[in-house]
């Protein structure tokens, strides 16, 4: 293999990927490679995957589809941070009593 037309390829491929990430989809590889699974990646690993033979280029629908999932999931994922961090005080009647300033013994 010509090293120099491989990376010439890769590039030629490159420039054909507008965004500055693209989601590929996996294909299934003699090594192991599962078929279909979604990745948002670089434009030029996704360029060396798909001269490669390991991926190709989602179509748009597909991006957006991947795309509104990644989103709900870190709205998922933020809603359960924010509720791990919230903080609870118990307090009794005559805390709460001293706090808002009336004191009833």
């Amino acid at each position: 293999m010509d090293v120099r037309a491989f990376y010439q390829k890769v590039r030629q491929v490159a420039e054909t990927i507008a965004e500055t990430y693209a989601v590929v989809i996996s294909l299934s590889t003699p090594d192991g490679g599962r078929e279909g699974i979604a990745s948002e990646v670089a434009r030029t690993l996704a360029a060396l995957l798909v001269v490669e033979g390991k991926a190709r280029l989602a179509t748009a629908e597909e991006a957006r589809q991947y795309r509104d999932r990644a989103a709900e999931s870190k709205t998922v994922a933020d809603q359960l941070a924010a509720a791990s961090r919230m903080q609870i005080t118990v307090l009794s009647d005559a805390d709460f009593r001293a706090l808002k300033g009336g004191k009833k013994g």
